[in-house]
């Protein structure tokens, strides 16, 4: 029986090499092979060549400075972090979340023993995601350094360590998750706010990567001192690669440790945390009286439903309006740096600068791409919809104003902050607010016509439709293209062509297009989609 389940999650862990989610079928023969070619290439190629890269920033300074634990140290704690990036995702929906949990309960096998088949699933993915920086690491050490026999055995001993250690964090953090899901109401919020608060914090510290690992190649003491000091398992692990096997001892000491203690929680309050109701909360019937809505109000408000019960959709069709909003904020916080910045640049070229302002406002509204997977969303249910005594029309239009209300409303915040940071005229501010207007219609327009022609109904994951469709890129690098395109246009004709003329020409054109898109949407579209 455990041979069984351990082979089932790890297949069920492991198969999106051979399953392809968006056709929902499987991969065999040569398109399994090129698939897994394609994936070794691209993401194991990548993660394994940047980590090269940044060992090889620190390796030999670190070596010939006779600081090889702080090499091991730093690397190994990017080993941790991307180890755990790369689980922590898997860890909350295998062990908590798996939608044969109840089915596994109600057989002869105990909690435990389900919880370490899990547990097996979320090692293997985190050490596959560690091996990837552990070993061009190890490959650059031997290189420069020419370690003997015992230094290559403890370093590999410590790469196994940090795969269990990235084990226990990530089950940690999954634990975490699993607490707060349990007793959440409103989980696809809490979802979005985490996954935007990890965005932030990792570009933050994408941007001041590099500058740090300039500063710990140009100043080795200084970080050796710094971890030695405050972090006291990071230095024994280094220590342990580079041959300290006290070292190694206290290191494998506080992993087993940790392990063991984390075993005994999880252990303790699985089966509490899996068969607890996710949010669910008893309420009293209170008798009220009810308004009846429109089929339209009905219609958006399924829409809003649809929108807001999915982090995915949220995450990847709708971020542009935190971009919008954040950029409005940041405008208002460096007003003066950008008016300087904008002014001595175009020396107060207003019409230059009314342009530059409403090709950004529009690449960021852009990144809001409701419209574009709105009908493959309604997947396999979409006979729910076509039962109902209402048309393909009024369906579509629902979708199209969520597409509006959710971009408009942050776009207007934007505008005002632009207008009021770079103070242009009467003229070229209404014509900003206008085209970008304009601007948002068409592209929920084009969002709409696109996936008319490019549906995809038969997806058994929605991730699918919203981030793996190639209506969805067409949609979404087609509003970048369009704006570098008119930009492109604006270059060649601006001996010739006045930037007022041209914004003139520009909202002429959207409006017709979106004129064309409407009509087209509302007859033709509407019965495309009465026939899917």
């Amino acid at each position: 029986m455990t041979k069984t389940l351990m082979k089932k999650q790890l297949m069920e862990l492991f198969s999106f090499f051979w399953q392809d989610k968006k056709k929902n079928q499987n991969r065999t023969g040569i398109r399994f092979v090129l698939f897994l070619l394609l994936y070794i290439v691209v993401l194991c190629g990548t993660i394994s060549t940047i980590s090269y890269i940044v060992a090889d920033m620190l390796c030999e300074p670190l070596v010939m400075a006779k600081m090889d634990w702080l090499y091991f140290a730093i690397m190994g704690l990017i080993g941790i972090a991307l180890g755990a990036f790369g689980s922590i995702f898997n860890t909350y929906a295998s062990l908590y979340q798996a939608k044969d949990n109840e089915l596994l309960l109600a057989m002869p096998v105990t909690p435990s023993k389900i919880l370490a088949i899990r547990l097996v699933g979320v090692y293997a993915m985190g050490f596959m995601y560690e091996i990837l920086v552990m070993i061009p690491v190890l490959v650059k050490y031997y290189m420069v350094a020419s370690p003997g026999g015992v230094t290559i055995i403890c370093s590999i001993l410590v790469t196994l360590l940090l795969s269990i250690f990235i084990l226990v964090l990530s089950a940690v953090l999954g634990f975490v998750v699993a607490l707060i899901s349990s007793s959440a109401k409103h989980k696809s919020l809490l979802t979005v706010v985490l996954s935007l608060c990890f965005l932030g914090a990792y570009y933050y510290i994408y941007g001041k990567a590099a500058q740090l690992l300039q500063e710990i190649a140009a100043n080795p003491q200084m970080a050796g001192g710094f971890l030695k000091g405050k972090f006291s398992p990071p230095y024994h692990m280094g220590l342990a690669a580079a041959w300290d096997l006290w070292a190694l001892l206290i290191f494998a000491a506080m992993v087993l440790v940790l392990f063991a203690v984390v075993c005994l929680v999880l252990a303790k309050s699985y089966l509490k945390i899996v068969t607890k109701s996710k949010g669910v909360t008893k309420k009293e019937y209170k008798e009220q009286r009810t308004t009846m809505n429109s089929v339209e109000k009905a219609l958006l408000h399924k829409e809003f439903r649809r929108f807001l019960g999915s982090p995915n959709y949220m995450l990847n069709c709708g971020l542009g309006i935190v971009f919008m909003i954040i950029a409005a904020i940041f405008l208002l916080w460096k007003e003066d740096v950008v008016l300087v910045v904008m002014t001595s640049i175009f020396q107060r070229q207003e019409g230059v600068i009314a342009l530059i302002a409403l090709a950004a406002i529009a690449m960021l509204t852009s990144m809001n791409d409701i419209t574009a997977p709105s009908v493959s969303l309604e997947g396999k249910t979409i006979w729910l919809v076509h039962v109902l005594p209402i048309s393909g029309k009024q369906v579509l239009m629902a979708k199209l104003r969520l597409h509006l209300k959710l971009t408009i409303i942050p776009a207007a915040v934007l505008v005002a902050s632009v207008l009021y940071v770079l103070k242009l005229s009467t003229a070229y501010s209404i014509a900003i607010l206008i085209i970008t207007v304009l601007f948002i219609l068409f592209m929920a327009l084009f969002g709409l016509f696109v996936n008319l022609h490019m549906p995809n109904l038969t997806w058994t994951n929605e991730i699918v439709p919203i981030k793996q469709s190639m209506g969805v890129m067409i949609v979404l690098f087609g509003g970048w293209a369009v704006v570098v395109a008119l930009a492109a246009v604006y270059y060649l004709i601006m001996d010739f062509v006045s930037s007022s003329v041209f914004l003139i020409g520009v909202g002429v054109l959207l409006l017709a297009c979106s004129i064309l898109l409407f009509q087209w949407v509302r007859t033709r579209g509407a019965k495309v989609f009465e026939l899917l």
